[in-house]
């Protein structure tokens, strides 16, 4: 139990240099390198007319702080996802709520394309809130729906029909190419003063993940456990999902969708740090953020000079470990 409890401390007090290290090395390797001098400098001595200053400034350090926030915000949220619903399989872009996202953003270039980014984080967020709706509400009316493959593979068709749709929509309308550009985790693009505008919304997503986390352990055990030991196990569920639903909504608006993150992460969270929920949701946000920031490293050497999507490289990693647990914990275990 003592080690249980160290473990996930110990990476929480190590987060802050992990990232300060991840950070650095982001800013330093890419199409252009840049030396450790002239990041000091352009922290400390910003120089508005140096080429390599405003690349630090501009692209590349939104695009580390942009990865770090998206891969928290994904990991926090399949924590709870498969938590109150006991589900290994569970994800933010396996239950389709990703691809609400995306199906609502896409109507928000169609019909609002010289709307403020603030529209991008509303419309993104209102998309999540129907794809998760639409998926557990089909889950509910269909037999054994709610077992965990049953409720993975009705997420994947829902996920395909909405980005499906949305797809049409771009072509219909020849936003083909900027909904590609975005769709395709745009970490190389990260705007800056739509990070900003997320973080009123993070904020309220990350309080009620962390506020909800002991109810969560508990509801894990089963709904019934979780109601003789008082909680309210609805409202749980209601505010679990809201979480979800702003910090994926978030995450899509930032960069489009990035897969598997919030299906892996939370399970090497639970594997390090036991059954607590309290240390499962702050490793898993840890663990997410330094996850997808290297992943996006990783996309940049894999076809150098050319960029590879970190999208491409989560999937990755993440179908044969999304195979790996259908093998080995069937259909019908619970997480």
């Amino acid at each position: 139990m003592r080690f249980r409890c160290s473990l996930p401390a110990a990476i929480l007090v190590i987060a802050p240099a992990a990232v300060i290290l991840l950070i650095i090395a982001s800013i330093l390797y890419g199409a252009k390198n840049i030396t450790v001098d002239v990041i000091w400098d352009s922290v400390f001595a910003f120089d508005a007319d140096s080429v390599d200053h405003q690349i630090i400034m501009t692209s590349r350090l939104p695009r580390v702080i942009g990865a770090m926030l998206i891969g928290a915000f994904l990991a926090i949220s399949g924590a709870l996802m498969q938590g109150m619903t006991r589900n290994y399989l569970a994800s933010p872009s396996i239950m389709g709520v990703s691809d609400g996202s995306v199906f609502a953003v896409t109507l928000f270039m169609v019909f609002m394309p010289n709307a403020n980014s603030t529209w991008y984080i509303v419309c993104s967020l209102i998309g999540s809130a129907v794809g998760a709706g639409i998926v557990f509400g089909l889950a509910w009316m269909i037999p054994h729906g709610l077992s965990p493959v049953r409720l993975a593979i009705l997420g994947t068709i829902i996920g395909t029909f909405l980005s499906g749709t949305a797809n049409a929509i771009a072509t219909y309308y020849q936003i083909s190419q900027n909904l590609s550009f975005w769709y395709n985790a745009r970490l190389h693009q990260m705007d800056p003063e739509l990070i900003k505008l997320s973080i009123p919304f993070a904020v309220v997503g990350l309080s009620l993940a962390l506020g909800l986390s002991k109810s969560v352990s508990v509801l894990s055990l089963g709904e019934e456990i979780a109601k003789g030991l008082g909680i309210r196990t609805v409202l749980v569920k209601s505010l679990a999902i809201l979480a979800v639903v702003i910090l994926t909504g978030v995450s899509v608006a930032l960069a489009g969708k990035v897969a598997f993150v919030g299906l892996i992460i939370p399970h090497i969270a639970r594997f390090l740090s036991g059954s607590d929920y309290r240390w499962i949701v702050p490793v898993s946000g840890v663990l997410g953020g330094v996850f997808l920031a290297l992943c996006d490293i990783l996309a940049r050497f894999i076809n150098f000079p050319f960029e590879t999507p970190v999208g491409v490289v989560t999937a990755l990693i993440g179908v044969p470990f999304f195979l790996y647990l259908i093998k080995t914990r069937g259909g019908g275990q619970h997480a």
